[in-house]
């Protein structure tokens, strides 16, 4: 036997409304019936007693006549003070008495069902008992009808139940084609997306025109794809940059190469290998930037520990040797939870590509600005600044900067050393802590600005005030 969850969706949903269809068909069904048995049964004891009471009438006046007529009710005895039959309706002739009331409290008249006894064999009668006072003797009056069956009547059962099922396969019917209406897109969507491959990126799932959860799904469906294929040229623009940015080191250490081994015996073998081991500093810089990049997409968590920034500053630029002047102006205590060595990793690359590009200063800020109330920064915002004094940016290319192995114009892109990659490094660092990292307006040079979210203070720490720390490097 098939298991339920190999069942297509359709079918399961189309056989679960087929039985709650029915159940509740059922349960409406013998409803309506016991509604309609009870009325039957109410209607049929009323004129129960009436007929009692029309025989208990004539019964007063000595109008007692056998056989007793009869209506709608059949069944009739009148019994004398004895106890003894004295008249009967046809159907009850020659039959015992049919009930023994007792009618207690006062009461000259009651109902009860009686089984058998003076009825055919397993027939149940509502019985009406009536009693009459004659010149002080009492006189009982006997009317019966057999009790209404559970189905009432074969023509009322017929319908109902009939109707019942009707309801049911309607109800299934029904569920059947929304349900399949409904799961139309879905089987479109599926279509669709088993054509998608690498070599057609762009293809998109069909939306609904109905604002419902499936037109929902394909939209998600949709942003899912855009992404990915975002994602894949991405992937595809940096495979091919690195292949150029890799090939540039490889080919002029091949110069060197080839020209020295076809040089004479006085060929300036230290300046070859001087100019060998550039090409692979160079190559070494790329393949490094290419892991960062590869772990940073990966979205590889890096630890969260307080880092002070002054400190970060200043630990990393006394490990440095600069070739331009080095200003800063250090707050102190500005603490942000993050990764260190990403966070040194971002503050170098910073540097480094000022140091390529000013003219003769690099300033490095770090310090304090007020909070937003709401979001990462709600705390309050540590900013870093680090401005060169070189030829700057212009407005409507400072994120074209950011793009993996960017090129701006020949001005700027005379790169002695960079790899195309440290910026967008530096800013998917600053994203991944919480922050952000853009360029802004300044006098000359490019402004690099990054923020980042104040670590929150520990509860009972106390803080301090310290005065800005101005210094340069030289």
């Amino acid at each position: 036997m098939l298991s339920r969850h190999r069942w297509p969706v359709r079918t399961r949903l189309t056989v679960y409304a087929g039985v709650v269809a029915a159940l509740f068909s059922a349960v409406l069904a013998t409803v309506l019936l016991v509604a309609i048995q009870r009325l039957a049964t109410e209607y049929l004891t009323e004129e129960v007693v009436g007929s009692a009471g029309r025989i208990a009438a004539d019964t007063d006046r000595g109008h007692i006549r056998t056989p007793i007529s009869h209506g709608l009710v059949r069944k009739h005895q009148v019994i004398d003070p004895s106890g003894k039959v004295v008249a009967a309706s046809e159907e009850m002739r020659g039959k015992p008495v049919m009930a023994q009331f007792d009618l207690a409290g006062g009461h000259n008249r009651g109902t009860t069902v009686v089984c058998d006894h003076s009825f055919p064999q397993g027939e149940c009668d509502i019985v009406a008992a009536q009693q009459v006072d004659r010149s002080g003797e009492i006189w009982t009056i006997y009317s019966a009808a057999p009790v209404i069956p559970p189905l009432v009547h074969p023509v009322i059962s017929t319908l109902v139940i009939g109707s019942a099922l009707l309801l049911t396969a309607g109800i299934t019917y029904g569920a059947h084609r929304v349900i399949g209406a409904s799961l139309g897109p879905v089987e479109a969507i599926r279509s669709e997306l088993d054509e998608i491959n690498a070599t057609c990126p762009g293809r998109r799932v069909p939306v609904p025109d109905s604002e419902d959860e499936i037109h929902d799904l394909a939209q998600s469906v949709n942003h899912t794809l855009g992404r990915l294929q975002a994602a894949m040229e991405q992937q595809r623009r940096l495979t091919s940059d690195a292949s150029h940015d890799l090939r540039s080191p490889i080919t002029a250490i091949r110069a060197e190469v080839e020209d020295a081994l076809m040089a004479s015996r006085g060929h300036n073998w230290p300046a070859t290998g001087r100019a060998v081991l550039g090409g692979l500093d160079r190559l070494q810089a790329i393949v490094v930037d290419l892991l960062t990049v590869a772990r940073l997409d990966a979205g590889t968590p890096g630890s969260r520990v307080p880092v002070d920034l002054a400190e970060l500053v200043t630990a990393e630029m006394e490990a440095r040797h600069p070739v331009k002047r080095l200003e800063y102006v250090l707050d102190k205590d500005v603490v942000v939870m993050g990764d260190r060595i990403r966070l040194a990793r971002l503050v170098t690359n910073l540097v480094d590509n000022a140091e390529r590009h000013a003219d003769t200063t690099i300033t490095i800020t770090v310090c304090l600005a007020p909070g937003t109330g709401a979001g990462h920064f709600a705390a309050g915002t540590a900013r870093l600044e680090v401005l060169d004094d070189g030829a700057g940016i212009a407005p409507d290319k400072r994120e074209l900067v950011f793009q993996r192995f960017a090129r701006l114009d020949a001005a700027r892109s005379r790169d002695a050393g960079g790899t195309g990659l440290g910026l967008p490094i530096a800013r998917q660092i600053a994203e991944m802590s919480g922050g952000t990292l853009n360029i802004e307006d300044s006098p000359r040079g490019a402004r690099f600005v990054l923020r980042l979210p104040l670590a929150l203070p520990e509860p009972g720490a106390g803080g301090e005030s310290f005065p800005p720390e101005h210094g340069h490097l030289g």
